[in-house]
């Protein structure tokens, strides 16, 4: 197969740091080539540089695309030229339709007329090609995350796209989504379309794509063609961050102690639907020192129970008992909650866990404001040394406690999250989805750091998508299913076939 892109020796600098630093990438026409590496490593950047949101004459180096030299001035130059790219980020309007999303900036016009019967036919055909059954005029703002990124595709469809850019394309999908999506980037495959894929899910690198490139620091490292040789899992993550992992989840010496925190008989319903009962009598323990996690399916109610025992921060008429060391505690509010001694780290650490526009020295002490106040008002520089005390402890890479939180890569601000909790200094950390969206080298270190919170005698409730994960991490694992707590396996118990075996039965 031809090239349908090079990229060669690409270089960008911003102001003080070198970002890309002589990247070559090489894509063949029709194939599914992946970019991984680890969170700043510079993929996004290069696919910026590529799309023309960073024009032609701001970097240094040259695209070749379709035979030719390409400098793109903008985005709309290089749609035009049929690279198309899908943000992590959907670019949807929840307000509008179906169609009028696929065509925004596109419409189907005549004399400034919108052809609506021709919009609607077309749409119904790009959702077709999808795999979508929406009707044209369904509101975006209606479906779930799976079909919204089913949309975005069909929108680059309509665009007549021959090169499709995905940017962690499956990191908010559950399983069955995420292989239909997979199964979507295999037709179009077919179809001759060319793909590239960022992705730190390596198990779905393995399975779609014909060539990986991995880009760290900034530089590129390694190309490997799966059709001359074998990709492993190890030999990528061995090139994303350095060093072999052999294994993927450090050691820790498991110790059973005492029951920390219990919640027992917990129901909850609905907070619109209050005839709908979300969670159904749940008992659950945890040990200090001991890392317990919760498996289960998307939607199976398992974000619903840490949220609405975390101060009933999710539904109505909630009933049963949390109690920690044996007394029972008042989560009745999230002020009450913290002062009991629990913490909650979000699955949504961008809209809920963290005040993206404000600095890391304010994100960290939102949770324990007193701890860096002194009659009542507020102690700046006393903020900034806490936040300096975490930014060490936790390896949060950033020049400054003073840069905005939005900076950040997404393993480093799940670490200024932990921050901002443990800085509250609570008994039981309730951990949502904690490595979701972030590379394997700072999973590593997230790992490392739950590790310390058992050691340090501390709680860990942790909810997790990726069973490996689990079974990585915890010395016993809840299995849930439509709200209730179906199942209970220690470490030696515990497998993906047990725990699905549970799901599926019970």
């Amino acid at each position: 197969m031809s090239a349908l892109l090079e990229m060669r020796s690409i270089t960008k600098t911003f102001p003080g740091v070198k970002a890309l630093d002589e990247v070559s990438l090489t894509v063949r026409e029709g194939e599914i080539h992946a970019l991984v590496g680890e969170n700043g490593a510079g993929k996004s950047t290069l696919m910026k540089v590529l799309s023309g949101v960073y024009p032609a004459g701001s970097y240094e180096g040259e695209i070749h695309y379709s035979g030719g030299l390409a400098e793109f001035r903008n985005i709309a130059d290089s749609e035009k030229r049929g690279i198309i790219i899908i943000h992590q980020e959907l670019a949807l309007v929840p307000l509008l339709s179906i169609a009028e999303n696929l065509f925004l900036g596109n419409e189907q016009a005549s004399r400034g007329v919108i052809n609506w019967h021709g919009t609607f036919r077309r749409t119904e055909e790009l959702l077709h090609k999808v795999g979508l059954r929406e009707a044209p005029t369904t509101l975006v703002g209606k479906l779930g995350v799976g079909k919204q990124q089913l949309v975005e595709i069909a929108k680059a469809l309509s665009k007549e796209v021959r090169l499709l850019i995905l940017d962690e394309p499956t990191a908010a999908l559950s399983e069955s989504d995420s292989q239909a999506l997979l199964d979507l980037l295999l037709e179009l495959k077919a179809q001759g379309v060319t793909s590239i894929i960022i992705s730190h899910k390596l198990n779905e690198v393995r399975r779609v794509a014909d060539s990986v490139t991995v880009i760290r620091d900034g530089a590129t490292v390694s190309s490997m063609d799966a059709r001359t040789q074998e990709i492993t899992e190890d030999a990528i993550v061995r090139d994303m961050v350095g060093r072999d992992m052999a294994h993927r989840y450090p050691a820790r010496r498991r110790v059973a102690k005492d029951v920390l925190f219990e919640v027992q008989n917990w129901n909850v319903w609905h907070p619109e639907q209050s005839d709908r009962q979300v969670i159904k009598s749940a008992n659950l323990k945890v040990c200090a020192g001991e890392v317990v996690g919760i498996a289960g399916l998307m939607g199976s109610g398992r974000t619903e129970l840490a949220m609405s025992i975390f101060g009933r921060s999710y539904g109505q008429n909630i009933s049963g008992s949390a109690r920690i060391k044996g007394q029972e505690v008042d989560v009745s509010r999230v002020d009450r909650a913290i002062d009991a001694g629990l913490a909650y780290v979000t699955e949504d650490r961008k809209s809920l866990g963290l005040i993206l526009e404000e600095p890391i020295s304010r994100n960290v002490s939102l949770a324990h404001l007193q701890g860096v106040s002194q009659n009542g008002i507020l102690n700046d520089n006393l903020e900034t040394e806490v936040a300096e005390r975490y930014r060490k402890a936790m390896n949060i890479r950033t020049p400054s406690v003073f840069q905005k939180v939005m900076n950040l890569s997404g393993g480093n601000q799940q670490k200024v999250v932990l921050s901002k909790w443990l800085f509250a200094e609570p008994g039981v950390l309730i951990l949502d989805e904690p490595t979701r969206g972030i590379d394997v080298g700072a999973k590593f270190e997230i790992y490392g750091i739950i590790n310390e919170l058992s050691a340090m005698g501390k709680g860990v409730l942790m909810i997790s998508s990726e069973m490996p994960e689990l079974l990585g991490m915890c010395d016993r694992i809840y299995v849930m299913n439509e709200g209730a707590l179906v199942g209970e396996l220690t470490a030696e118990e515990a497998s993906q076939e047990r725990i699905m075996s549970l799901i599926v039965t019970e």
